[in-house]
């Protein structure tokens, strides 16, 4: 038998699940980091991109209530972007440096870029991977990407410094797709 206290937790936790903002993206039953197009519940505008952290997709919207959906790794908990940012450089095979708050979070990982200049070259062993799409706010660079990974297992985890991870067959088709000035909104 359920309980009045029960029941009146299970009805409010409802209500207030119903009155929080509907997404509007269609929501898979099982993650699956495959490009393929699916439907969207809302008017989003075509070239526009959506990333969902919590569900661990990149939406590419390609015409009204259509989009390309991608599975990506993305920051862990209290290193994640969010909000709205431009592309606004692209690279294929960049060059990378850790931040200084990462070389000083993670001493061990990135020991040997502390107190020098050195930036590991673009290529196969680079952590950013086939290619790497720049985020920036007002014309300032957050230091966020959207890039390749030598890790494919972190596709569909939280496990980066913050930045938006894709398999790199994934990422090369992506940076064919979307022009410099595209706007990302990370929710």
């Amino acid at each position: 038998m359920i309980s009045r206290r029960t029941f009146l937790a299970t009805s409010a936790a409802t209500a207030t699940a119903a009155s929080l903002p509907e997404l509007g993206l269609a929501q898979a039953d099982a993650f699956d980091p495959t490009p393929q197009y699916v439907r969207i519940k809302k008017d989003f505008q075509p070239g526009q991109m959506l990333i969902l952290p919590r569900s661990y997709y990149l939406y590419y919207v390609t015409e009204p209530r259509q989009a390309l959906r991608y599975g990506v790794g993305v920051g862990k908990a209290g290193l994640e972007f969010s909000g709205t940012a431009v592309i606004q450089v692209k690279k294929e095979w960049p060059t990378w440096r850790p931040t200084d708050e990462m070389i000083e979070r993670s001493p061990q990982t990135y020991g040997r870029f502390k107190d020098n200049d050195y930036v590991q070259p673009g290529g196969p062993e680079n952590p950013l991977g086939a290619r790497a799409l720049y985020l920036f706010q007002n014309g300032v660079d957050t230091y966020f990407r959207i890039h390749g990974t030598t890790q494919p297992e972190s596709i569909g985890q939280s496990w980066s410094n913050g930045c938006i991870r894709m398999l790199n067959e994934h990422v090369t088709d992506l940076y064919e797709r979307v022009p410099v000035g595209t706007v990302v909104t990370v929710l």
